[in-house]
């Protein structure tokens, strides 16, 4: 059982910057892939970023050239930078581990992301 617990959702005005950090209880390497997700209130979860083992990545149109996803393998960790927030980027992001993107099989808890116009 992989266990992920997220850090680092807060209150920012638009315009400003977070990071989120997903802490996994086992070594990462043993999943090909991890990542982001988000889901706004009466919207469907979507995929926001995600990376796999090799390093490949991918992200939401949206986020492309504002937000970064990486990952820590000495620490089991992955992050999200986000730069440049905008009011629609409001939401509980999740971070979630698997076989693919689109396959997350294990999920955090969520962290509150708001940003103010």
């Amino acid at each position: 059982q992989v266990q992920l617990v997220e850090s680092g959702g807060g209150l920012v005005q638009a315009g400003g910057s977070l990071r989120l950090s997903c802490a996994a209880s086992v070594n990462i390497l043993t999943t090909n892939a991890m990542g982001w997700y988000r889901q706004a209130p009466g919207k469907q979860r979507e995929l926001v970023a995600a990376i796999t083992r090799g390093g490949s990545t991918v992200y939401a149109d949206s986020v492309k050239d504002r937000f970064t996803v990486s990952r820590d393998n000495a620490k089991n960790t992955v992050y999200l930078q986000m730069n440049s927030l905008l009011p629609e980027d409001t939401a509980v992001y999740y971070c979630g581990a698997g076989i693919s993107a689109a396959t997350f099989r294990y999920w955090g808890q969520g962290t509150q992301v708001t940003v103010s116009s």
